[in-house]
């Protein structure tokens, strides 16, 4: 991630724009970074920005879909939108490519899959080293916490000491995805668990900055999050799934769970879609999709709400 051409001074200025915003993205400023190593080595000598090396970059490569040149470009057309606005380049935007309607359905948890799972996180097998002590006392905390919480990966690795309140379960969200910060409470349980983790980190890390530190205190990087899943979901199941999608499996989770309870479906929502961070309840509609025999819970649940996400529609008869 060593940032190696004359755009150096610039990236940097970026970055810091970026997390002073809000907008601390590892993607964007990888990209960003990838762009920076391509400019150092199909232009060595350069020093200063031209079209043909936007123009090359942001071109769509023969092994990538649309989506993904997409993912690419747009990091360094904001970078590029940074620099215009402060007169350090007068570069020409190049045309994106219009993004292609994504098809992904997450992957549908079974409790034995589940069970699987966390069985094999409890049961790692010790080396010697710090690093591997952190993990093995982290990792089923760790994908627990995802699991129970519906947060992030990448809010949970960004959690510090100060953002997790074990007294009374209140863990505050500060680098989420955009510019607003939310509140998640843990399960009763998910709380014990953290208060026996934090006692055990501590011995190993006294006053550590962050929850779920790397040895030397800083951040796990998020290929941390998905290196492990990886290697302990394949060591017991036989499907493929990664550690985002226990998020989605926690609204689905909870969307099933509203059949026959008191509160209405629109406070159960608004709640959901709070916890989870979505700035507009529409995110956190688009679960129903993904939930089996929705509409059956939701009309049992909240007629009205059931009214107005499933509307009778009537047909004209020849």
């Amino acid at each position: 991630m060593k940032l190696q051409s004359f755009l150096a001074d610039s990236i940097e200025g970026y970055v810091r724009y970026r997390k002073a915003s809000g907008r601390a993205s590892y993607s964007y400023v990888k990209n960003v970074v990838l762009f920076d190593h391509f400019c150092a080595r199909e232009y060595p000598g350069y020093t200063e920005l031209t079209q043909e090396m936007v123009d090359r970059w942001c071109k769509q490569r023969e092994t990538e879909n649309t989506n993904s040149c997409v993912s690419r470009i747009y990091p360094v057309l904001d970078l590029l939108k940074y620099l215009k606005k402060r007169g350090k380049t007068r570069i020409t935007l190049p045309p994106v490519p219009k993004s292609l309607p994504r098809t992904y359905i997450p992957h549908a948890f079974t409790h034995e899959e589940l069970m699987r799972f966390f069985t094999a996180c409890d049961n790692i097998k010790p080396r010697k080293g710090i690093l591997s002590a952190i993990q093995r006392i982290t990792l089923p905390v760790f994908f627990r916490l995802l699991y129970s919480s519906g947060m992030r990966t990448t809010e949970a690795i960004g959690l510090k000491r100060d953002d997790v309140c074990l007294e009374n379960g209140v863990v505050s969200i500060k680098s989420g995805k955009g510019y607003d910060q939310h509140f998640v409470v843990l399960h009763d349980t998910m709380l014990s668990l953290m208060r026996i983790y934090d006692d055990r980190m501590s011995d190993i890390l006294p006053n550590r900055e962050y929850f779920f530190p790397t040895p030397d205190d800083k951040a796990h990087p998020p290929v941390w999050v998905t290196y492990h899943f990886r290697v302990l979901w394949d060591s017991c199941n036989g499907s493929k799934a990664i550690a985002y999608e226990l998020r989605h499996n926690y609204a689905i989770e909870n969307i099933n769970s509203w059949n026959y309870q008191g509160f209405t479906v629109h406070d159960k929502l608004l709640a959901l879609s709070k916890s989870m961070g979505h700035k507009q309840v529409e995110s956190t509609l688009a679960y129903y999709s993904l939930t089996p025999g929705i509409s059956d819970i939701i009309e049992s649940a909240d007629a009205e709400m059931y009214e107005f996400l499933i509307p009778d529609t009537e047909y004209e008869k020849d």
